[in-house]
């Protein structure tokens, strides 16, 4: 397989081996810890994954994590250290709903049926309170899809410039201390949940609208009167707000990079490959001429990271084809996007003149501060958000999602 090379220009280039060092776990380690990184070894057999089972996937974490999560508020006292796993099933399971299944429906890619995936992400737009699907689909394709892509016209530069308030030249340490204040911030989290609300109902048809409503009131009627109001807020409302917009948020900086001043040639399939990087999850394995303490304690070290930082990342906000968001910018139509992990690998190994190499990072964090240094870097002159005035603030935050 042709080696591509880590994303550069903007941050230390880290070393391409990462996903090879792991190949000295168990093989039984090696399906987890592709699907966990994104990245297959170069030889491994491929796993078959189809539309209707990521759907069915997505619906059963949410389906097992809403009941954990009851059970843990009914058993109360120590079983509400269950309301975690709960709340990250719940999560895990929204965001592949919107992440890929909704995604494919606006491509109509999800099963390549118009009506029928036109209907699921009509569903989908609904139950989750984003932006409505047909608008969404039209925006999506005709602004982030086209020869708008990273300009002030595509819809996720508007919500770095006005959502984010982060500007070209702003230093990286600033924005990463703006970024993360927001995620902490009751006000940032109220105008996002008002920009869902608006982006949805703003666009529906008149019985698309009356149903949603109907349903949203049926559902807070039955909990007061069965008394199961605080199981719907705990269980539900809280992962479908604020958990869901921290992920959102966070997924939003690792989406693009933005094009580098001295690039003038602004057009061409190949030019729009350079905006997207993949983002593996994890790290390389502690070196092999380590002592044995040192060597002990540097898998321990290992081992936790990877559980307790890169894991959560993948799970809670690089979830289903996420890492792989370069191969469908490439590939949009692909009919193979289920399989995204081994179908990116290999479109990745393809040799043909002119054509852009992929690119990755290793890591969330590595990932965000590629695209806040590729940001600093770029012309303040071209992303001045005083042009982008005509921009409807009330609906920005349905640009939050790619």
């Amino acid at each position: 397989m042709a080696q591509e090379p880590a994303a550069s220009g903007y941050g230390p280039v880290v070393s391409d081996e990462v996903r090879e060092s792991m190949r000295r776990l168990p093989a039984a380690f090696q399906l987890p810890l592709t699907l966990l990184t994104g990245k297959p070894l170069a030889e491994q057999r491929r796993i078959r994954f189809t539309p209707t089972r990521h759907l069915l996937n997505a619906v059963f974490s949410m389906l097992v994590g809403v009941v954990i999560g009851v059970l843990a508020l009914r058993i109360s006292g120590w079983a509400l250290v269950m309301l975690l796993p709960g709340w990250a099933m719940t999560l895990h399971g929204m965001r592949n709903l919107r992440m890929m299944i909704y995604h494919q429906c606006a491509h109509r890619n999800m099963w390549g049926r118009r009506k029928l995936d036109a209907a699921l992400g009509r569903f989908v737009a609904a139950l989750l309170v984003v932006q409505n699907f047909r608008q969404y689909s039209t925006e999506h394709v005709s602004e982030h899809h086209a020869l708008h892509h990273m300009t002030l016209r595509d819809p996720t530069v508007q919500a770095f410039l006005v959502g984010l308030r982060l500007h070209a030249g702003m230093p990286s340490r600033l924005m990463w201390r703006r970024v993360l204040a927001k995620l902490f911030s009751p006000r940032f989290h109220l105008a996002f949940l008002i920009g869902r609300v608006r982006s949805y109902a703003q666009s529906c048809g008149p019985v698309e609208r009356v149903c949603a409503i109907a349903a949203a009131v049926a559902v807070a009627a039955v909990a007061i009167a069965t008394g199961t109001w605080l199981y719907l807020a705990v269980v539900w409302i809280l992962p479908l707000t604020v958990f869901y917009q921290i992920s959102n948020t966070l997924r939003l900086c690792v989406k693009h990079t933005f094009p580098r001043p001295d690039q003038t040639e602004r057009r061409g399939h190949e030019y729009f490959a350079t905006l997207t990087n993949a983002i593996f999850i994890g790290e390389a394995t502690p070196d092999r001429d380590l002592r044995a303490g040192r060597r002990f304690a540097a898998w321990v070290r290992w081992c936790a990271r990877m559980l307790c930082v890169h894991f959560p990342a993948r799970y809670l906000v690089l979830t289903g084809d996420t890492v792989c968001h370069d191969f469908h910018h490439r590939q949009p139509m692909s009919r193979r996007w289920a399989d995204y992990i081994f179908e990116r690998a290999a479109d990745a190994a393809k040799q043909s003149p002119g054509r852009a190499p992929y690119r990755h990072v290793w890591g969330l964090a590595q990932a965000m501060d590629t695209v806040f240094r590729s940001l600093s870097a770029a012309d303040p002159a071209e992303y001045d958000p005083a042009r982008l005035a005509a921009v409807n603030r009330r609906e920005l935050f349905a640009a939050f999602d790619d």
